[in-house]
């Protein structure tokens, strides 16, 4: 078959062929039957390939002649439609009428940083202004008609950055258009504005079309706007560049039609030639009037006022409304250029550079960009370097520097009177009814705003909920009909899924309005508050209203009559002292001799107590004392002697045997404010003998807060603030002696607790300020006296039965880990080891001023005692144990201690 199956020849018809005479003969015949066969083959082959060619060859035929034929079509539908013509623009017609005067670049309505020299416009570009955005805004606006204007870029300013930091792209960038008056200078801000830029766009709004190629440096750049009625391309504009079509007509969106539409430039980085007419550098097309030479029919413009700018200082306090003023006058007066941080944030996130995270406050909000140039407060130095001298009417809202004297005498002297009327708006009291309106509008615009997002926000939640349940219940369905269970059930649910989807009804909106709170407010509250509590409390004391005498060439009053503000100021002042903090506070030279002068008087009572407390120190110490007195004896005998007074020399001798015999001392019943000399009683012990941890942390207590009472009042000097209230008592604490305040550790539930354990040193006084009871110059030693007093009470009160009478004080944590042998010991500054094993006395209770004492401590940050590991056996008494045995004597407050160490007992 495989051989006979083309020509479609079978083994039957070869075998009905006549058989040979002879075997031989028959092999003969056979071999040219085989080439017959495999000739017909060829053959067969030949023709199916001409026929498969000819189908081709056909195919490409009449696929030509359709090719042809739509071709054709084309041609011909072509022919139907008419020719645009190349340009729709026609020549202008020769302009009739008076002529617009003084059309140029208005720099009273521009950026800051634009710098002009005669039609060249250059910008600033120090640090951070480099990546700012200029702008300009023409005097002459085109309400009808057809003109243009050109532009050229002639220099590409380098662009400094540094290595990661956020820069707007591209660097270097113009956009030519136009925007209608009193819109923002910025375009492709807002939409009351179109233009075209650089890179080869289109925008109005948020669209933005590519329309074209970039033009570059010295492209001459024309820009031309058709207002003309009855033309073909009426309200639109059109770009070219080097007097070539670079754009089709675009249309100028509805909202600035029949309005006057105002030549403006914004760019950055460059520098560039700007030509409002008559001539133009580069001839269009078609004949065309220029800005300059345009017909006052045709045109608004803005005459800038002659004569002195105004510069205003507004004066109001804080959290009452000063901002809110802010916005308002501005609205109202639009020719005025506000310099505040606020400003310069905006200015910088139109230019592309983003927002800082919000923080700070309103009068000093956060600048950080995360970029070296713009964070390094260079924006703000060049806008102050250079707005004195422009001739702009500026508004200089600095919120606490206008109330602070000082800050406001050097913002004044900056801009000069000859060249500015210099002004003060104060700001305080009770607004008017027109402004407690606005705010309230505001307010209830916010709140709208707010209940409408929650409102998406619910509904969001609501259909994902319900979409889950109905995905839930689907599932349920799928595996009941999978378990077999009765197909009614199933199908019930099948019907009641729609009316689930049907119960989904869309909730009316709730009504929002303001709340009587709300509108019986006379200021908005405002998402930063506008002064911080650092820099108020640092300066609010020297608020003051400003003077003609500082140099104000006029001032006035917004809301209220001066006596007015002027009570109102000074009894918020009042208010505050009696609830901020005195940042600037420092220690006097009083308070940093008598601190150290308390810890070295410290230490020594810590050391007699201890060394009354070891038996052979004790020994050792009365029979120093012992022969002290003999030697002082023996000198006052030698110089009676020697002036001949034998018998008074006996009756010496006689007073110091019976001062020498054993004193019998009832500690127990011992007149404690009658004592002497607190640290020997008679018989060697310290009145101090009995002190626990406890006792010394009240004794550090009580002079530490009565110290730190007197020193205060001192040192701020202002009498109507003489003390401070438990608010600030930490702060106050810290920044005198330099360590924590650590309530915590007293183990009561309140400060009044506390209060009422050493009433007799501090108390609670007038407008909950802190009062001291003891004069400024109460001996150390009356403090020790105190201290065994309520020991003493407290005892008695225990003995009684009176559990609330115990002292539950925690250790900071340090303190016991020295106690347990820490070997670092807190032992900064190095003190000369005893030969007792001490390695030295800290401060009790704290550090202290540099006192200059050697063999311990007294440095900042507290200190406490150490000594040998040995037993110690307290002495008789009735002070009720511990629940737990202590296991060292802490300092108070935190910290580790000059010098400091642990005293070891069981």
């Amino acid at each position: 078959q495989a051989v006979c199956g083309p020509n479609n020849l079978t083994r039957k018809d070869l075998a009905n062929l006549d058989a040979p005479c002879c075997p031989m003969a028959g092999v003969e015949e056979e071999k040219v039957e085989v080439e017959k066969v495999e000739e017909k083959i060829e053959e067969k082959k030949e023709e199916v390939e001409q026929k498969a060619e000819a189908e081709a060859e056909a195919e490409k035929v009449e696929k030509a002649e359709e090719e042809k034929e739509e071709k054709e079509e084309k041609v011909e539908e072509k022919a139907k439609e008419p020719e645009e013509p190349k340009e729709l623009e026609a020549d202008a017609k020769p302009l009739s009428g008076p002529k617009v005067k003084g059309c140029a670049l208005n720099f009273e309505d521009s950026t800051l940083n634009v710098m002009p020299s005669g039609r060249l416009l250059r910008t600033l570009s120090e640090g951070g202004m480099g990546f700012l955005l200029a702008s300009v805004r023409a005097n002459t606006g085109v309400k009808s008609g057809r003109y243009m204007f050109e532009a050229r870029i002639v220099e590409q300013l380098p662009v400094q950055e540094a290595h990661g930091a956020r820069v707007p792209q591209p660097k270097h960038l113009l956009r030519i258009g136009f925007t209608l008056e009193g819109s923002s200078l910025f375009l492709a801000d807002g939409t009351d504005n179109v233009c075209f830029d650089s890179e080869g766009f289109y925008t109005f709004g948020k669209t933005r079309t590519k329309t074209g190629q970039k033009f570059v440096r010295d492209q001459t750049v024309a820009l031309l706007v058709n207002l003309e009625e009855g033309s073909p391309n009426q309200n639109t504009v059109s770009l070219f560049v080097n007097g070539a079509r670079a754009s089709k007509p675009q249309k100028i969106p509805e909202n600035m039609c029949g309005k006057a539409l105002f030549p403006t430039i914004t760019y950055r980085s460059i520098s560039l030639e700007v030509n409002l007419g008559p001539v133009p550098r580069k001839a269009l097309p078609f004949s065309c009037h220029m800005i300059s030479s345009a017909t006052q029919a045709d045109t608004v413009q803005n005459v800038s006022k002659k004569g002195k700018k105004e510069c205003i200082f507004p004066v109001g306090l804080p959290e009452q409304g000063f901002f809110d003023w802010l916005d308002e006058f501005l609205e109202k007066n639009p020719g005025f250029v506000e310099l505040s941080d606020r400003k310069l944030i905006e200015w910088a996130f139109k230019s592309g550079l983003g927002r800082p995270k919000k923080g700070g406050s309103n009068d000093k909000p956060d600048m950080t960009f995360s970029n070296p140039m713009l964070d390094d407060g260079s924006l703000k130095r060049v806008m102050q370097a250079i707005a004195p001298a422009l001739q702009r009417s500026f508004v200089i809202p600095e919120l606490k520097s206008n109330l602070v004297p000082a800050e406001r005498a050097g913002a004044l002297a900056k801009y000069l009177a000859q060249d500015f009327t210099r002004k003060a708006i104060v700001v305080m009291g009770e607004p008017p009814k027109g402004y407690k309106e606005r705010i309230q509008a505001m307010m209830l615009a916010e709140k709208t705003t707010k209940a409408e997002l929650e409102r998406t926000k619910k509904e969001k939640e609501d259909e994902r909920k319900r979409l889950l349940e109905l995905r839930a219940k689907k599932a349920q369905e799928a595996k009941n009909a999978k378990k077999g269970k009765d197909a009614k059930e199933t199908e019930e649910a099948k019907e009641e899924e729609p009316k689930a989807e049907e119960d989904v009804k869309m909730e009316e909106p709730a009504k929002v309005e303001l709340t009587e709170e709300e509108k019986a407010l006379l200021y908005r509250p405002m998402e930063l508050p506008d002064l911080s509590e650092r820099e108020l409390s640092k300066s609010y004391a020297s608020f003051s209203l400003p003077s003609k005498e500082e140099g104000f060439d006029d001032i006035s009053y917004a809301w209220q009559s001066e006596d007015s503000c002027s009570a109102l100021l000074k009894s918020w002042i009042l208010q505050k002292k009696l609830t901020q903090r005195a940042e600037d506070l420092q220690p006097g030279a009083e308070f940093k001799e008598a601190y150290p002068k308390w810890q070295k008087t410290l230490q020594e009572w810590r050391k007699a107590q201890a060394e009354y407390r070891d038996p052979n120190k004790r020994k050792a110490a009365q029979a120093k004392k012992a022969e002290a007195e003999k030697k002082k004896l023996e000198e006052e005998k030698k110089k009676l002697l020697e002036a001949g007074d034998e018998d008074a020399a006996k009756a010496l001798e006689e007073a110091a045997k019976e001062k020498a015999a054993p004193m019998e001392i009832d500690f127990e019943d011992l007149d404690v404010m009658g004592v002497q000399d607190i640290t020997d009683l008679g018989n060697g012990m310290p009145l101090f003998e009995k002190f626990q941890y406890e006792d010394w942390t009240l004794l550090a207590t009580r002079y530490e807060l009565h110290l730190l009472l007197h020193s205060f009042k001192k040192d701020l000097n202002d009498a109507d603030r003489p003390s401070f209230g438990e608010k600030h008592l930490s702060y106050y604490y810290s920044k005198y002696f330099k360590k924590a305040w650590n309530f915590s550790q007293f183990g009561l539930e309140k400060f009044e607790d506390l209060l009422d354990v050493i009433r007799d040193t501090v108390s609670m006084g007038e407008q909950d300020f802190m009062k001291a009871e003891k004069p400024e110059d109460t001996p150390l030693e009356d403090f020790v006296k105190m201290t065994e007093e309520h020991r003493r009470e407290r005892e008695r009160r225990v003995d009684a039965g009176d559990e609330t009478a115990k002292l539950k004080f925690t250790r900071p944590a340090a303190r016991q880990q020295e106690a347990k042998g820490n070997p670092k010991g807190g032992n900064k500054g190095g003190s000369t080891a005893l030969s007792t094993g001490r390695t030295g006395y800290g401060g009790y209770g704290g550090g202290s001023y540099n006192s200059g004492n050697s063999g311990g401590g007294g440095g900042y940050g507290g200190g406490n005692y150490s000594s040998q590991k040995r037993a110690y056996a307290p002495s008789s008494g009735n002070y009720p144990a511990a629940k737990q045995p202590r296991t060292s004597y802490g300092t108070y407050g935190n910290g580790g201690a000059r010098g400091g160490g642990a005293y070891y007992r069981k």
